[in-house]
């Protein structure tokens, strides 16, 4: 028989998906991929159990319901700072997954190449692959993750045709400020290259940090796609409704490779997210506390057990730092730690292009007696993984 796919060739089953699996195997509390164990806000629900006895069952116009690209539009205009029209600059995806892949696949030929920051989520590697496109990866350094301003203008020098920018960042809570945004759009700019952002924690950003939105800058409207979803926003990470924002042009093409990837996204789920659309500021500040709140209780916990972590300034993902344990294989220490521990980590060399395999990745967005149960198993975490002894 011929050969299957040499492009899928080097592609391993999703690490995070893989470390949930693991955490229901043993029993662990599962900190491995982020959603929520809480339920989405009232208003949703509620319009979710009247849409069931209604008439929307069936497809939907396959670039989103005309009321479910208004609504999202109105909300976006205001946060955004641009107006942005429901018919002409969206098209509805099945996730900010497919909103990826259905960009990628908008603006890249194969042969192209594609920026991306190290740590980055899985996914674009893959998306970059599918594509027929080349990845050229440049690194965020640790602790802080930052970029060498030289070796991201080195990757433009390769002509890429996009950048990936996920902001705040999955795994490492990095928020590009300003200043750094602004001179990834200067080279943007200079090379000619579009911008594929992903938004999805655009609303969890910790004081004093604040997000800035890619196509808000300087003439950044006109090459940006803006991916992001309502997962994370509204605690519906089940329901797979993403979307991209840009200009007219950039999305008639992005509705066809969409209409032709997953036809549309779900018609129900579209009509009952709706109120959530149109929450006020209230809404967005009461998230925010509330992931402060999580993220606190979660940090201060670290800290009581001298577990090292980074402070995420966005999103919900800490990584931990395992040095000390002395494991050469991150995925074998996570595996033990949800074994032998009780919780689910995602490795972090999942995330990361360099060699690196002394951080680990958990998240907090969960009840606090969740939060609370894991950080009491983690009181074990010496006991039942004995730290690597260091030669005196």
């Amino acid at each position: 028989m011929q050969g299957l796919s040499e492009r899928t060739t080097g592609f391993t089953d999703s690490v995070i998906r893989r470390m949930t699996r693991v955490s229901l195997q043993y029993g662990a509390v599962n900190l491995s991929q982020g959603f929520p164990d809480f339920e989405p806000p009232k208003e949703i629900l509620e319009r979710l159990a009247q849409v069931a006895h209604e008439d929307f069952h069936q497809y939907s116009i396959t670039w989103g319901a005309q009321n479910f690209r208004e609504a999202l539009a109105a909300k976006q205009s205001h946060y955004m700072g641009h107006t942005v029209d429901p018919n002409s600059e969206i098209v509805t995806t099945c996730g900010s997954t497919e909103a990826m892949m259905a960009a990628m696949m908008t603006v890249t030929n194969p042969g192209d190449k594609v920026i991306i920051f190290s740590p980055f989520y899985e996914n674009y590697g893959a998306d970059t692959i599918l594509s027929g496109a080349e990845p050229i990866y440049v690194p965020l350094v640790p602790p802080d993750f930052y970029f060498d301003p030289e070796v991201l203008e080195e990757a433009f020098r390769q002509h890429p045709k996009a950048l990936v920018l996920c902001n705040p960042s999955n795994p490492c809570g990095k928020v590009f400020t300003r200043e750094e945004l602004s001179f990834i759009a200067t080279l943007a700019q200079k090379y000619d290259a579009y911008v594929i952002t992903d938004e999805v924690y655009e609303h969890i950003v910790y004081a004093p940090h604040q997000h800035t939105y890619f196509a808000a800058l300087p003439g950044m409207w006109e090459r940006t796609l803006s991916c992001s979803s309502l997962s994370k926003t509204y605690s519906i990470t089940g329901w797979r409704l993403g979307y991209i924002i840009a200009p007219p042009e950039i999305i008639d093409r992005a509705k066809k490779v969409h209409d032709f990837l997953t036809v549309g996204a779900a018609a129900p789920l579209q009509e009952a997210v709706i109120p959530g659309l149109q929450f006020g500021q209230d809404y967005y500040d009461d998230l925010l506390a509330k992931y402060s709140h999580k993220k606190e209780l979660f940090l201060n916990g670290l800290d009581d057990l001298r577990i090292l972590h980074t402070d995420p300034e966005g999103a919900y993902y800490v990584l931990l730092d395992i040095s000390e344990f002395g494991y050469d294989s991150d995925l074998e220490f996570c595996e033990k730690l949800a074994r032998d521990v009780g919780v689910g980590a995602v490795p972090g060399s999942s995330f990361f292009r360099e060699p690196v395999n002394h951080l680990i990745r958990l998240h907090f967005a969960k009840k606090d007696e969740t939060i609370l149960e894991a950080l009491n198993r983690l009181e074990q975490l010496r006991k039942k993984i004995p730290p690597k002894k260091r030669a005196v």
